[in-house]
């Protein structure tokens, strides 16, 4: 297991846009990808892009499930999404709170809209090109992931402010 710090809001790697990956995946991508998914899991998160482990690549995983913070009636296996690329989303949106590991120690989350289905293209571990259409949870964690490898936050994308809320009060809500 190789869990890496979760580089945090004010750190370059954060802010600056990731560079494709070359493909096929070399031993050292998947190593990026095993690290991701260990930290995804040890921090209690859904989704995890490699800026937020210092590493600015285009590389993001997801992995539904119940964490401290969230509460998931399914579940959806570990995803590999490799120079990932965002193709369609739906006009229909939804506003939903969303947090983040790079703020995790301010302890904040905000109310985020969403489109409700995005369709992504993307490349596994195989170097296979795959098209997926996401919807629900996983299209907001897609988003939220793809806003990484751009260098933004969540909270580039709030409406306001007026919505932000600590931890503890957002689990007395849930």
């Amino acid at each position: 297991m190789a869990t890496k710090r979760t580089v945090q809001i004010g750190n370059p790697a954060i802010r600056t846009k990731s560079v494709p990956v070359p493909l096929p995946a070399s031993a050292s991508v998947k190593k990026i990808v095993r690290d991701l998914v260990d930290s995804m899991r040890a921090n209690g998160l859904v989704g995890m892009a490699a800026p937020q482990i210092g590493i600015n690549k285009r590389i993001f995983v997801t992995e539904i499930r119940t964490t401290d913070t969230r509460r998931s009636d399914g579940r959806d296996p570990v995803r590999v999404f490799i120079n990932p690329k965002i193709l369609e989303v739906s006009a229909r949106k939804t506003a939903d709170y969303e947090g983040c590991g790079s703020v995790a120690y301010a302890g904040l989350f905000g109310i985020v809209r969403r489109a409700n289905t995005v369709m992504v293209a993307a490349y596994g571990l195989d170097g296979k090109r795959f098209v997926l259409r996401v919807e629900g949870l996983l299209a907001r964690i897609v988003q939220h992931e793809q806003d990484h490898l751009e260098g933004k936050v969540f909270l580039d994308r709030m409406a306001g402010m007026g919505s932000i809320t600590g931890r503890e009060e957002l689990l007395k809500r849930k």
